[in-house]
């Protein structure tokens, strides 16, 4: 069944000079969700497009930022949201609570996911040809899950999200190239789980990437993180080197799998 997607308000603002943000609120199956697409209006269109999955904590400024980020590197960027009315987590049990809730229904999560993704290829500024999703914790987890059911995507990366699948793994010659980057120290994603995942990539001769940050904790590219470890006692740490190294990985792959000239070249 396909999502019932209705958009019901669109609100411009400028933040800098070229860089425009725009706040979508749509519904999908009578639900209510709060985008925010960000790009910048001086970049010729139309643009590749990359859809940004927000962690645990719901659609909040950090996963907005990112989103930010990305339009200032020439893609139409579309901060997503999951849970539904942009609501946030302001503690883990409540953020546990919501994500759980968010995935209860795997054909629904699906559902919430691809409305988002038509919502930014129907977009006149965006190739809807040239799409990726990026995902931080929570988020990378769902887009992981995204590439392995078969989401229209041209690329798919994750940033210290869970790498086991949450159904069918990844089917053999996968068209969607994938970015892993992940803690090595990360308690929440245990090395049995990076193993598995590295036999899944190799079994499915996927285009891939999985990069292991020596010493680095979960949720190593938030800054508050560490700030939230002391809060509430959780495995968390900001890394600042797999922060940067990791972003300049993600520049390089997107750069790769959408650029249009790099696809002409193969």
């Amino acid at each position: 069944m396909k999502p019932l997607l209705l958009l019901l308000t669109l609100m411009t603002f400028a933040v800098q000079a070229g860089l425009i943000t725009e706040e979508r609120r749509y519904e999908v199956n009578g639900k209510t969700y709060r985008g925010y697409l960000a790009l910048d209006d001086a970049a010729p269109a139309p643009l590749p497009g990359v859809l940004v999955v927000h962690e645990w904590w719901g659609h909040n400024d950090y996963v907005r930022e990112r989103a930010r980020m990305l339009a200032e590197l020439g893609y139409a960027a579309f901060a997503i949201d999951m849970y539904g009315d942009g609501k946030t987590a302001t503690h883990p049990d409540q953020a546990g609570a919501f994500a759980k809730a968010s995935l209860a229904s795997l054909p629904e999560a699906e559902q919430r996911f691809n409305a988002a993704l038509a919502l930014l290829a129907a977009d006149s500024r965006v190739d809807g040809s040239r799409l990726a999703a990026i995902g931080y914790c929570y988020g990378g987890g769902v887009a992981l899950h995204m590439a392995r059911a078969g989401a229209q995507l041209q690329a798919v990366a994750s940033f210290h999200g869970s790498l086991a699948p949450k159904a069918d793994p990844l089917p053999a010659h996968s068209p969607v190239a994938i970015a892993v980057f992940n803690g090595a120290a990360d308690p929440l994603v245990p090395a049995e789980q990076v193993t598995a995942f590295r036999e899944e990539m190799m079994n499915a001769n996927a285009d891939h990437l999985l990069v292991n940050y020596e010493g680095a904790l979960h949720a190593f590219t938030n800054p508050d993180a560490d700030r939230t470890a002391a809060e509430f006692g959780l495995p968390l740490a900001y890394n600042q080197a797999a922060d940067r190294d990791s972003w300049q990985r993600l520049q390089t792959f997107l750069k790769e799998k959408l650029e249009p000239e790099n696809e002409s070249a193969q």
